[in-house]
């Protein structure tokens, strides 16, 4: 790929500036045009890629060149005279969890090009290192005798005489239970620095490279860095043992300190005491436990001591903050929808692909297509197809990579997605659409908003006007900016959601909304926005459910709202009680089909099936071959859903490849698979709601890639039109009669326990 963009914002509205960040790779020069995104599958088996020109939006010979990020978490600190002392300390909590990397930083004030000041370190046999360096060629080094250790708390305590150049190191583990190595200590003679150090900026975590473009720091830190304490003086063993027992209060006679234990979602870090307040950058991972953490809490809120400590990575990214490159002037008129700035420049052609929806409090139809943005983010930019060894196994068939796959690769800076483990092994807790968003390219992999677009393809070719809306959009205007929308689509795979949209949702529906759900494993992840940064997206995977990684222990609770992460079913909100279904297995080779129950005779469903006669449907369709598949979601009264509700039809013959869910299944045994778990099936499922509403969900991800198939002749089409025409009807649905759901929808466990005791053959 040698040109590659993402613009300023994710989501504009007609009449706006969308600006965009272009970076190329030897070309000089490129052209940009806007288009309208119809279809994003380009696939010969799918509808086809589909693109419509923007006339009134076209730029040529945009100037191009190669834009740096700064990729990797740090914290910094304009210098300033409280720095400027004849001695300087420093006492704080280290937790290394790649200590054995080479060239990592803890502090410095160094500048790199002229070889001065001072940089705290890891050395390459793990050891805490001084280095000093008078800009005049000269240097000295100090190191302890002892290797910090993996993943344990260490209080360390670092001085330096600026005017004689003596150096001072010393570090002691710490443990909630009181249990620690002996005091480490070692003294040298190193470099006067005085009236040296002025102007020097102070970093932590990293340490300034010497260029004046990005990427200007170099040493990044992984690990947990615990509020630091600055002294005018040589820190001492007392400092260390009352830091090591106390925390950061107990030291005596501070001349700065950094509080991690406040403002959680905040990126500066008030100094408590002199004003010399610090910076954080790239967004490192906060609600995390401290030193004192001793598992009396789970909420970092109720005892933020417990949590003062700031996790830091090599590869954290909050924006990449290229320099924009050029900019549309969209039209006042622009419909909403799924659009693109085309870059062309000679055979390379990039889509950088953003949404368009309507103006708050406006509407020009009364269907509504609900983008997923917030799980855009999420899923941008993954890289367990290449990272995870089991994938294969996962997907059912040999890992293919396109070029994008290999880009997104090759080029680590891009940041990584919710799905990745940082380099260290821990989970990745924030995403970021300030970036280039592979999870929503087009002409790529069908997934994400690629695949949505078999839905607003559909909904064009059958010709039913929509507006487009966004997730983004829900959360931060809430109810009204449902309710201009006699119905609202969702699409394929809306799996990350805020606790404000889904209140707005729920609120929706209890007002007489209609919702369709042409999706699978939707509603699954709690989610959290940055309250000032939206652009931010943060997720905890807590407990159980489908997922790469385990929060660590006591680390549950998003960092961006308090609210406990996780699945929303362990929030007592399962998508049953939204949707009528929710999320039970994944499999990733083959899709099946659906077979129509007699509940789709039901008076309350007939019109569902009006001009559909077959039995099987959904035999057919561009993922897996079928229209019940990838990921799958079936009923369950148990979790809500609602008594009244009708399961039309339910999927059968998946494939040994699917597997249940972790919460569907506390003991894992050799059966969890799709032939032979009692319960691995999709369902269809009509319901409805207060006030004349309803709700019609598919519960499969791969419904929407059957609906052009035979020229978008089929009964998985009409039966999607049937229900989508009847719903944007002003006509209320009638109350449902007592009783008047499936069979099933009335059985608890109980009865299904006691079921089975009576089908076992017992000896008498």
């Amino acid at each position: 790929m040698k040109i590659i963009g993402y613009p300023a914002e994710l989501i504009y509205r007609p009449g706006d500036k969308a600006r965009f960040m272009v970076s190329t790779d030897g070309i000089a020069a490129f052209d940009a045009v806007l288009v309208r995104i119809v279809c994003g599958d380009p696939r010969e088996t799918g509808p086809g890629f589909k693109e419509a020109p923007i006339a009134a939006c076209r730029k040529t010979s945009i100037t191009g060149r190669k834009q740096g990020t700064e990729i990797g978490s740090f914290m910094t600190v304009a210098p300033g005279a409280a720095m400027d002392n004849r001695a300087v300390g420093f006492v704080f909590n280290v937790f290394a969890t790649t200590p054995t990397k080479q060239g990592q930083t803890l502090f410095a004030r160094w500048d790199e090009r002229r070889k001065l000041g001072f940089k705290i370190g890891i050395d390459g046999r793990s050891r805490l290192r001084m280095e000093l360096g008078d800009g005049a060629g000269a240097t000295a080094s100090l190191a302890l005798p002892q290797a910090l250790q993996a993943r344990c708390w260490t209080t360390v305590g670092i001085g330096l005489s600026v005017d004689t150049g003596r150096m001072t190191l010393m570090m002691r583990t710490v443990d909630p239970h009181g249990f620690g190595t002996a005091m480490v200590e070692a003294t040298g003679d190193g470099l006067p620095l005085e009236g040296k150090l002025a102007g020097l900026p102070l970093s932590f975590a990293a340490r300034r490279n010497g260029r004046d473009a990005a990427p200007r720091m170099t040493g990044f830190f992984n690990g947990r860095l615990e509020s630091p304490v600055m002294l005018a003086r040589i820190p001492t063993v007392a400092d260390i043992e009352a830091y090591r027992a106390g925390g950061p209060e107990k030291v005596h006679q501070p001349a700065t300190f950094w509080d991690f234990a406040h403002d959680f979602t905040a990126s500066r870090i008030a100094d408590r005491i002199g004003g010399l307040d610090a910076e954080l950058v790239n967004l490192p991972s906060r609600g995390v436990t401290g030193a004192q953490w001793d598992g009396t809490v789970q909420k970092f809120l109720e005892k933020p001591a417990h949590y003062r400590a700031v996790h830091f990575h090599d590869d954290d990214l909050e924006d990449c903050a290229w320099d924009e490159s050029f900019a549309f002037d969209l039209p006042d008129d622009l419909a909403s929808g799924i659009y693109a700035a085309k870059l062309t420049a000679g055979d390379a052609e990039h889509h950088v692909v953003f949404l368009v929806e309507e103006r708050s409090g406006e509407n020009r139809a009364d269907i509504a297509f609900l983008a997923s943005s917030v799980t855009y983010v999420a899923y941008s930019n993954e890289h367990y197809d290449f990272d995870d060894p089991n994938m294969e196994m996962k997907n059912g068939a040999v890992a293919t990579y396109d070029a994008s796959d290999l880009y997104l690769n090759e080029h680590r800076e891009l940041g990584l997605s919710t799905y990745d483990r940082h380099c260290d092994g821990y989970g990745v807790f924030y995403s970021s659409a300030r970036r280039p968003l592979f999870s929503m390219h087009v002409k790529n992999k069908v997934w994400a908003l690629a695949a949505d677009t078999h839905v607003t393809d559909w909904l064009e070719a059958r010709r039913l006007p929509f507006d487009l809306i966004t997730d983004h959009a829900v959360h931060a205007e809430g109810l009204s900016r449902l309710a201009r929308y006699k119905v609202v689509i969702t699409g394929t795979h809306p799996e990350y959601w805020t606790t404000a949209m889904w209140d707005a949702m729920t609120r929706y529906l209890a007002a007489g909304g209609r919702l369709i759900y042409l999706g699978g494993n939707g509603f699954y992840w709690r989610t959290a926005l940055h309250p000032q940064k939206p652009w931010l997206v943060e997720l905890r995977r807590a407990e159980t459910g489908a997922r790469y990684w385990d929060s660590e222990a006591g680390e549950a609770y998003m960092s961006f709202t308090g609210e406990f992460g996780g699945l929303w079913r362990r929030s007592a909100t399962a998508p049953q009680k939204l949707v009528g279904v929710g999320t039970v297995a994944t499999g990733f080779d083959y899709s099946s089909h659906y077979r129509r129950r007699p509940e789709s005779d039901d008076p309350r469903a007939r019109f569902i099936f009006e001009g559909v006669e077959e039995e099987i449907l959904g035999d057919f369709g561009s993922i897996g071959g079928g229209a019940a598949g990838s990921e799958i979601d079936r009923a369950d009264p148990w979790l809500g859903t609602p008594a009244h509700s009708l399961i039309v039809a339910r999927s059968e013959g998946h494939t040994r490849q699917y597997n249940v869910v972790p919460e569907e299944t506390p003991f894992h045994h050799p059966t969890i698979n799709g032939q032979e778990a009692e319960k691995c099936y999709a369902d269809l499922v009509f319901f409805e709601t207060p006030k004349g509403g309803a709700v019609f969900s598919t519960g499969s991800i791969s419904w929407a890639a059957s609906l052009a198939h035979n020229g978008y002749a089929n009964n998985i089409s009409r039966i999607t039109e049937n229900v989508v025409r009847r719903f944007a009807q002003a006509t209320p649905f009638p109350e449902p009669p007592d009783g008047g759901g499936s069979a099933e929808m009335r059985r608890t466990r109980i009865d299904q326990g006691q079921e089975a005791y009576d089908g076992i053959d017992r000896l008498d």
